[in-house]
């Protein structure tokens, strides 16, 4: 399979789906570590890519997917409450829904010798298994940012996806 390269200048969700894991990492390690009031608001969010399927039918499919009105993540809204210390929530089905409420904070990252701002969903009322995951978040171009999704198990954190969020509407 051809390694998608980020474009020469990524500026939105559509640029970063058009990358593989393996440049949105490269990507992510040469972004800015965002302040948590950078992400205040309602940000609209994308999955881009699952690094453990790269099946090119199947990529193909999680990309349609992704992008449709089907896809039940709309985006997070986020609300920094100090420098060091913020909340947010996740937008589901249609923003019908909030779920999987988080805390932010910003601290050393699994990618890398950098700081990136970190979703904890370790909060009372989430599902046992979202308590697990452990997002991150870099800003790679004004008012867009890339997210690594980790999952918690015995083992150690496993990526399970990247994501991405905007203050834009696509």
């Amino acid at each position: 399979m051809a390694t998608r390269k980020p474009p020469a200048t990524v500026r939105s969700l559509d640029d970063l789906a058009g990358m593989d894991p393996d440049a949105l990492m490269d990507l992510y390690r040469n972004a800015r570590t965002p302040r948590l009031e950078d992400l205040d608001g309602k940000l609209t969010g994308r999955m881009l890519a699952v690094p453990r399927i790269q099946r090119p039918h199947v990529r193909r499919w999680l990309e349609r997917f992704s992008k449709s009105g089907l896809f039940p993540w709309q985006g997070k809204t986020f609300s920094h409450e100090t420098a060091d210390h913020g909340h947010g929530v996740n937008r589901l089905l249609g923003e019908r829904v909030a779920w999987f409420r988080f805390h932010t904070s910003v601290g050393p990252s699994h990618a890398g010798d950098f700081d990136a701002v970190h979703l904890d969903y370790g909060q009372d009322g989430n599902p046992p298994l979202v308590r697990q995951v452990k997002d991150e978040v870099r800003e790679v171009a004004p008012g867009l940012w890339l997210g690594l999704a980790y999952l918690h198990m015995k083992d150690g954190d496993h990526l399970g996806c990247f994501f991405g969020i905007t203050r834009g509407s696509e």
